[in-house]
């Protein structure tokens, strides 16, 4: 019993670095969180609730601290894993230690800084006008399909859905705190099979070849914008990824041509409109085609009360005047939009995240978890 008490009091008395070390030292490869959580539960303290949702190998945890009845809710979310190591680290990238004030290990950026800070903010808060929450899972660098989405769903069951949610994956581009995401773009494939007749080479007359017949086409859809963009989004472009066809030979026409396509979309661009675009250019020819899509577009409003409180706590704790983006790929923030909660994302600078020799400094790290404190004070 008195070990017991000597660790709460060491866990307590954590500083942010040391926490953020603890954290790195976890081989966290998706989907398993080799005992992170465990230790953040004891870490948080008996004050704070835990919520516990484990599906097919993930692990998803909600804490929460209601400090008065005010149906306010702000959620900091995140996930506790990493993507694999990959050859040629210098160092042990799970020995985390600090040299000349940079902390070089898998998850630096990605996202064990952000974990860090918002755990070390939240247990710290003493006064909070309503309920503070933390949503963590171990499966965001994975398929996702059991993780944060699904922690979210049982959230609504339950009737305890976040009005405002702080995500902490890395944003910034050159300086630390010169960009909050306010939205994210979604993601739309599409895969398109134009049929043909296979012949002799020599024998075109004989043959229906999908290649020619798809060849005045491909200029028409290749690297067109689908919108003119907007305040928060680039125009919605569509990506040739792959065309395959034939048996590598030269003397057989293929029977058939694969055509496969992404489209990172805003708000001013749909699945169903994609779909309009591709069947109008594709008049005329035998195709099968269809479209999946693995993320939908969110945008939050630039005058929300998250938006605008995160801009005042990057000002007053970084002296930085902060910008919006919705630019990069797809993160956990959009299963937040997707269930109406005013979401944003803020964390320290990406510029190595997923490489070999990941890392970030002691004074971001430090610099983040100010900001966060700040946040929650006067939200």
């Amino acid at each position: 019993k008195l070990a017991k008490i000597s660790l709460i009091k060491r866990i307590y008395k954590m500083t942010i670095i040391e926490l953020f070390q603890k954290l790195l030292r976890f081989k966290s490869i998706t989907p398993n969180d080799d005992g992170a959580f465990d230790f953040i539960e004891e870490y948080l303290g008996q004050e704070w609730k835990c919520i516990k949702v484990d599906m097919e190998g993930v692990k998803n945890r909600f804490f929460y601290k209601k400090f008065n009845e005010n149906p306010q809710h702000l959620c900091f979310a995140g996930h506790i894993d990493v993507v694999p190591t990959g050859k040629n680290w210098e160092i042990d990238p799970f020995a985390a230690d600090v040299i000349d004030g940079v902390i070089t290990a898998r998850g630096a950026q990605d996202m064990k800084s952000g974990d860090a800070a918002f755990l070390y903010a939240c247990k710290h808060a003493t006064n909070f006008d309503g309920t503070l929450s933390i949503l963590l899972t171990s499966d965001e660098e994975g398929e996702g399909t059991y993780g944060t989405i699904k922690m979210l769903e049982h959230l609504r069951d339950i009737n305890f859905i976040p009005n405002y949610a702080v995500v902490a994956e890395p944003t910034c581009e050159e300086v630390f705190g010169d960009a909050i995401k306010v939205g994210r773009r979604g993601s739309i494939n599409g895969y398109i099979t134009i049929k043909g007749k296979q012949g002799h080479a020599a024998y075109p007359e004989k043959c229906i070849n999908p290649v020619h017949n798809f060849a005045s086409i491909l200029p028409k859809i290749a690297g067109i914008d689908l919108d003119n963009g907007d305040e928060y989004f680039a125009p919605s472009k569509l990506v040739i990824t792959d065309i395959r066809g034939g048996m590598e030979v030269t003397n057989v026409t293929p029977n058939e041509l694969k055509i496969m396509f992404n489209v990172r979309n805003s708000t001013n661009t749909t699945k169903e409109s994609v779909e309009s675009f591709i069947n109008e250019n594709l008049k005329g020819l035998d195709y099968e085609f269809r479209t999946t899509q693995g993320s939908f577009p969110f945008v939050t409003n630039k005058e929300s009360k998250v938006v605008k409180a995160m801009e005042s706590s990057i000002k007053e704790i970084l002296g930085v005047t902060t910008k919006h983006s919705t630019h990069g790929g797809t993160s956990d923030a959009r299963y937040f939009g997707a269930f109406g909660i005013e979401a944003i994302e803020f964390g320290v600078i990406n510029d190595t995240i997923h490489s070999v020799g990941e890392r970030t400094t002691v004074k971001e790290v430090e610099g983040l978890t100010k900001v966060f404190e700040d946040l929650i004070g006067k939200f």
